[in-house]
């Protein structure tokens, strides 16, 4: 195992996945979050396995996490979509992934979740922007497995603000709402209206995934490097994080790329482990763990020469 560098809480790894996944003890990380390279039929620059083949490959993956996974444990898979080759018909890969993880792996599906970025741009060109038959794909599938059917998740941790109009209904339900059986069946009784700290989210969440400024995005600027083709929002591990894992848990992205999920661990107070066969990538994503007035150009250039860093002045403000 190729240490890049290590912070407090974590530590990023230069490697095949599936090498550094066999490295590890059985029954050793609390959740495995990541997104790995889609199954597009374009050949894209972060490598990306052809549609026939994609199942077959991350599968392999899927059984050593699985392995490696506490008894309690989670593993959320970010997957997008995509068509078939030249016809206006969506792929199957990723409930195909689904079946197999759960049927040939032994992974129990927690729940289904969906991911709404907001600003994605029209895609793709030919069915949405030339033809004009099909809406903009802005959805990706995360699917939520698990080792057992009772993984450890406490929604309490990912309440979301109420509306301004249920903040006035808690403050005096009876003049807003009268209690009464729905059409459903289901008795909205006296209990209504209490102030439980939020409202409990959906299974669909909307993040923007329209970050242009921060220090991944300043050291890449001044390094010259372009920065990952695919990062997903920050928010998108933290609301997994805070949901499915206490602080001190051990956190886990097979397919770092940027490394999103380890800057965000290193937040919320999880141990995190972050797995990348580019080099590039990882020595570009140590650009968010650096200080203010870090030399960017000299810490990209002696983790790329394969030197191992330490940011020591970094992990003392985030252990407090």
């Amino acid at each position: 195992m190729t240490l890049a560098y290590r912070t407090h809480y974590g530590q990023a790894f230069v490697g095949d996945s599936r090498d550094l996944l066999r490295g590890l003890p059985d029954d050793s990380v609390n959740l495995v979050i990541t997104s790995p390279p889609f199954a597009l039929l374009r050949k894209k620059e972060y490598g990306n396995a052809e549609q026939h083949e994609y199942v077959d490959w991350l599968a392999e993956f899927g059984a050593l996490v699985f392995q490696k996974l506490t008894p309690d444990g989670s593993f959320v898979i970010d997957i997008g979509g995509a068509y078939e080759r030249g016809v206006p018909v969506r792929s199957l890969y990723p409930f195909r992934v689904l079946l197999k993880f759960v049927d040939e792996i032994g992974f129990s599906l927690a729940e289904e979740f969906y991911w709404h970025n907001p600003s994605k741009l029209p895609s793709p060109i030919e069915w949405v922007n030339k033809r004009k038959i099909r809406t903009k794909d802005s959805v990706n599938t995360v699917w939520w497995l698990s080792k057992t059917a009772w993984p450890k998740a406490n929604v309490a941790n990912v309440l979301t603000p109420y509306s301004e109009r249920m903040k006035k209904l808690i403050e005096d339900p009876a003049k807003f709402y009268t209690p009464k059986v729905r059409p459903s069946g289901h008795d909205i009784g006296a209990g209504f209206g209490k102030d439980n700290g939020g409202a409990i989210p959906p299974n669909l969440l909307s993040f923007p995934n329209s970050e242009s400024n921060g220090r991944y995005m300043a050291g890449c600027k001044a390094t010259g490097e372009k920065g990952h083709p695919a990062r997903f929002p920050g928010r998108l591990p933290e609301f997994f994080i805070r949901f499915l894992t206490d602080p001190g848990d051990t956190v886990l992205d097979i397919f770092a790329g940027s490394n999103t999920t380890g800057e965000v661990a290193e937040r919320e107070g999880r141990r995190w482990l972050a797995f990348e066969e580019r080099r590039d990538y990882i020595a570009a994503s140590a650009f968010r763990f650096a200080d203010e007035g870090t030399d960017l150009v000299d810490l990209h250039r002696r983790i790329m020469a394969g030197e191992k860093h330490v940011f020591e002045q970094r992990q003392s403000r985030m252990a407090l």
